[in-house]
This record gives structure tokens, C-alpha cells and sequence, in this order.
């Protein structure tokens, strides 16, 4: 599998009317199922007038979670043309919320699916799309006298270290590409006294 998925960089807007219902549309890049639960909360707080706040969203990379809302309006018509979008553009970790402000005339099922679709596309629109790397921990400990060999394996595999703790034992927490992580761990296990963290 590879290390690589899309998401969104920052927060997007966009907005749809048709036969005067508005359509606001939000798009949030998300790490968790909380933090994505959080944001429609807080939605439903700053648009509490509105009809209906709509939602869906994708969380994890290997095995996404998904969930779409339609929060009243007919099942079908909202979350899902939402999720929809998500995974058109091939994102993850996305949330995309709909909020609607009823204009008077009903729009009928194939309506509402054009609406929340077409809204949620125009939040992906405004986005900013990027390339990320899957991430994976790796924590071990060492004795001080093999640090340089440590951070020459650091350096040479361009790790980011996440934590170090420098004393007569050291302790060591970095992030790799997950793909990269078994050969890694097999080049750490090399170096003397390097001690792998098994919960890592």
C-alpha cells in the first residue's frame, strides 16, 4: 500500500442556492472521529436557525471510517451525495458540512441530492488540496556513546525526530513512512545497545 493519501490543507468554504434555499458548505481537514464530531457541534451552535446542518466525512487512511448525517432532510439526499464528493476528489481524513437555510419551496428528493452535492463540491473547490506521507512511531532507547551512530541513521533516512531525551541512557521517539518502518527497525536493532520500545 502506499504511504501517500490527499486531503485538504486548511478549512474551505463554498455556497449553492436553488429556489431560495442557501446552501453553506464548510470543509475541514480532520485527524479523528471526535475532532470531526466536535466541528459539527460547533456548526449546530453558530447555525442554530438553519433547517438543517448537514454532514459526512472520511477518517483514517488504511481503513477509513465513514459517516454521513442528514439531519431530517430524506434519507439519502444529503449525507450521502456528501460522502460522495470526499470520495470523488479521493480524499481522506475530510469532513464537509452543509448547512441549510430553507428558501420556501420544496425541492423534491433529486433536488436536495443535486443541492448537497453541488454545495459540498464547491467547499472542495475552495480547497486546497495536498500529498501527505502515512506516518509510523518508532521509540528505542540507547546508551549515550551510540548517539552519533543514531543520528547519522537519522540523518541518512531523513527521519523527523519526535522526542529525545539525552542522559547516560537515551531515549528516542522518531516518525517514519509506515512502509519504511520494518527496514528501519532491522538497521536500529544493528547499532549496540539500541533497545526498541515494543508498544511502539
Amino acid at each position: 500500500m502506499s504511504d501517500q493519501y490527499r486531503t485538504i490543507a486548511a478549512p474551505s468554504e463554498g455556497l449553492y442556492r436553488e429556489k431560495g434555499s442557501r446552501f453553506l458548505s464548510f470543509a475541514f481537514p480532520v485527524d479523528s472521529v471526535d475532532a470531526a464530531m466536535e466541528k459539527v457541534g460547533e456548526l449546530r451552535k453558530r447555525f442554530h436557525d438553519a433547517r438543517h446542518v448537514c454532514f459526512a466525512y472520511s477518517v483514517g487512511v488504511e481503513q477509513p471510517q465513514t459517516r454521513a448525517g442528514d439531519d431530517g432532510e430524506p434519507s439519502g439526499t444529503a449525507g450521502r451525495p456528501i460522502l460522495g464528493q470526499i470520495s470523488s476528489y479521493g480524499l481522506n481524513n475530510v469532513l464537509i458540512i452543509v448547512v441549510r437555510y430553507f428558501g420556501g419551496i420544496l425541492l423534491g428528493t433529486g433536488g436536495l441530492t443535486v443541492a448537497y452535492k453541488t454545495a459540498a463540491s464547491e467547499a472542495l473547490a475552495a480547497a486546497v488540496v495536498v500529498e501527505k506521507t502515512l506516518l509510523s512511531d518508532i521509540s528505542f532507547s540507547c546508551d549515550y556513546v551510540c548517539v552519533n551512530e543514531v543520528m547519522k541513521l537519522v540523518k541518512e533516512e531523513k527521519l523527523s525526530v519526535t522526542d529525545a531525551v539525552y542522559d547516560q541512557t537515551c531515549l528516542f521517539s522518531v516518525a517514519c513512512a509506515k512502509s519504511s518502518r520494518e527496514r528501519l527497525i532491522g538497521r536500529l536493532e544493528k547499532i549496540d545497545s539500541v533497545r526498541l520500545d515494543n508498544e511502539s
